[in-house]
């Protein structure tokens, strides 16, 4: 079989760090997942999947990874080596091994290293664990490696669409979000057995919806993002966060005009002919709308400080907008005066 270039298959440089690795493991995991293509491309996927899940699982394990960097397509070589039959192999004291390979008292001086650094050197702490002392995880001169530091879960970005009159006016919005959680199929472990788990793809995690009850801040403006806490993707040392940006959409009675909110006023057509006064619901509680007398359709009215809140302080205006609208029940009298009005006395 022809050698993978493991780095190459990730997509990822030589250097890469092991977040950039675990990023792209994840990103190509839900690209080639054969759950996720067609028919006919499934096979493909199955074999284009197992080449990335062997990719990770050395490259995500810092020793195996030490191995591969240093053999390359031999790495494999002396993981699960077995004599032939027959023996042929006979055991060697520790002055013939330390002569074989320039080891303290081998005539190599005190700078040889011997079986410890040849081998250190050659596969790094995994080789000393071992240690002087026999205890497991000890280096060469017996000390405990440490270890390794618990880590939050990572960040996750998503938009959401809110209405405007929602956003000016605040209140709750109950949202249902994709949530990863441990796969049941495999605990967790991303393998079942010696295979990739078909459930989760060998992540170890599956998505699963749920629903978050949302305050909309005060202050709320279009492109704010709101970071919701515990909501991102999960880690040894706990989830990290979803930052939810915020965009504004209108709605069937407001809209953004620049940094001004737009709303619909609805009144009567002898209201407007006379003038009249409206409440009008606002951010703070209510206020009072003057309309003047003879006001046409369409007119727009600003009050000022009565709408979103500015990315730089302050709040921004509403304008609201005059809209002419017969009551839903009227007298015949009412429709009587109207017709003499359309036909102009």
């Amino acid at each position: 079989m022809k050698f993978q270039d493991y780095y190459q298959i990730m997509g990822v440089e030589r250097t890469a760090s092991a977040d950039a690795i675990k990023k792209a493991y994840r990103k190509l995991a839900m690209e080639w997942h054969p759950d996720r293509q067609p028919p006919h491309r499934r096979k493909e996927a199955e074999e284009k999947f197992k080449r990335i899940a062997e990719a990770n699982e050395v490259l995500s394990d810092p020793e195996k990874r030490k191995r591969y960097d240093a053999l390359g397509e031999h790495w494999r070589q002396g993981q699960d080596f077995q004599p032939p039959p027959g023996g042929g192999f006979r055991t060697v004291t520790p002055e013939e091994f330390a002569r074989m390979f320039g080891g303290a008292g081998s005539g190599g001086g005190p700078s040889g290293g011997g079986f410890s650094d040849f081998f250190a050197n050659l596969f790094g702490d995994f080789f000393q664990q071992g240690g002087n002392d026999g205890a497991p995880g000890a280096g060469p001169r017996g000390g405990r490696r440490a270890a390794p530091a618990a880590t939050a879960g990572e960040d996750v970005e998503a938009e959401l669409e809110l209405a405007v009159g929602e956003a000016w006016l605040g209140g709750k919005r109950s949202l249902q979000l994709e949530a990863s959680v441990a796969c049941e199929r495999c605990g967790g472990e991303g393998r079942v057995g010696r295979q990739v788990c078909p459930n989760c793809g060998g992540l170890g995690r599956v998505r699963r919806p749920r629903q978050v009850d949302l305050q909309i801040p005060k202050d709320v403006y279009d492109g704010q993002v709101v970071r919701l806490r515990g909501l991102g993707e999960p880690g040894s040392g706990g989830n990290g966060d979803l930052l939810l940006e915020l965009r504004l959409v209108p709605d069937d009675a407001h809209r953004l005009r620049g940094d001004d909110v737009e709303a619909d006023v609805v009144v009567t057509p002898w209201a407007a002919l006379d003038g009249t006064k409206v409440e009008i619901k606002v951010p703070s509680g209510t206020a009072t709308a003057r309309i003047p007398p003879g006001t046409k359709a369409g007119t727009k009215l600003r009050l000022r400080g009565q709408g979103l809140a500015r990315r730089d302080g302050g709040r921004s205006d509403l304008l609201l907008v005059v809209r002419l609208a017969l009551p839903e029940s009227l007298t015949e009298k009412q429709r009587e005066l109207l017709r003499q009005a359309g036909r102009g006395g």
